[in-house]
């Protein structure tokens, strides 16, 4: 019974140890692709080449509706790049899956205070990861070339999705937030897992969660002139 007890031991630890090297290289090669999709499309505020809309990718909103300092890091670049008139008009990104949470009306409400018009900045509420939030801005918006702002660490999964479903897209990533150095790297981390999300999202092609109907909103404010 003891020998039979063993050998299931270690058949399990076998497998185990063989499951963890298949995911290893699975990971491996999934942040590898996107890496390299990314690779030539990520910027800074002054070298980005100018494209009619910049997409903030949503991140926490606190129950007060301000957002949290990762997301107004990322509402930050998009004020800058419009300022310097690298770009026309401003997606808000995000999650709105429930009444109380709305992350795109956070970001609305903050970049219109510091001076950025209502008429610019287009919301999209059904931006529940990066993968729904760039597949909307082609299929549901109409965009076909855009810089996308969000961290340092998820600036080249976000550029290789969106390239991958036609945008046209280069990336500006924000460092400012590396001052909160636990969060940051838990994020940093948490990147390798999103990583095979993200291969999973392309392989399978699958649809946002919410596609919806075709909206004007990005031309509209585009033609505003």
């Amino acid at each position: 019974m003891r020998v039979r007890w063993r050998a299931w031991l270690d058949r399990a630890v076998r497998l185990g140890v063989a499951a963890a090297i298949v995911g290893g290289l699975i990971t491996a090669e999934s942040s590898m692709w996107l890496r390299l999709q990314a690779q030539g499309h990520v910027f800074d505020v002054a070298s980005v080449p100018p494209a009619p809309v910049v997409m903030v990718l949503g991140a926490q909103v606190y129950d007060d509706g301000s957002p949290s300092p990762f997301l107004q890091a990322r509402l930050e670049l998009a004020r800058q790049l419009y300022a310097a008139g690298k770009v026309q008009a401003i997606l808000v990104s995000g999650d709105h899956m429930d009444w109380g949470y709305d992350e795109p009306g956070s970001m609305w409400l903050w970049l219109n205070a510091r001076g950025v018009p209502a008429g610019r900045i287009i919301e999209d509420h059904a931006g529940f990861d990066t993968y729904d939030s760039c597949s909307r801005a082609r299929r549901v918006f109409g965009v076909d070339k855009m810089i996308i702002v969000t961290q340092a660490f998820h600036l080249e999964r976000a550029i290789a999705l969106c390239r991958h479903v036609g945008l046209d897209a280069s990336g500006v990533g924000d460092t400012t937030m590396r001052r909160f150095r636990l969060p940051w790297a838990q994020a940093s981390v948490r990147e390798y897992g999103a990583a095979d999300k993200a291969a999973w999202d392309v392989l399978s092609g699958r649809d946002p969660v919410f596609l919806g109907r075709r909206e004007t909103s990005v031309q509209d404010a585009l033609n505003q002139g």
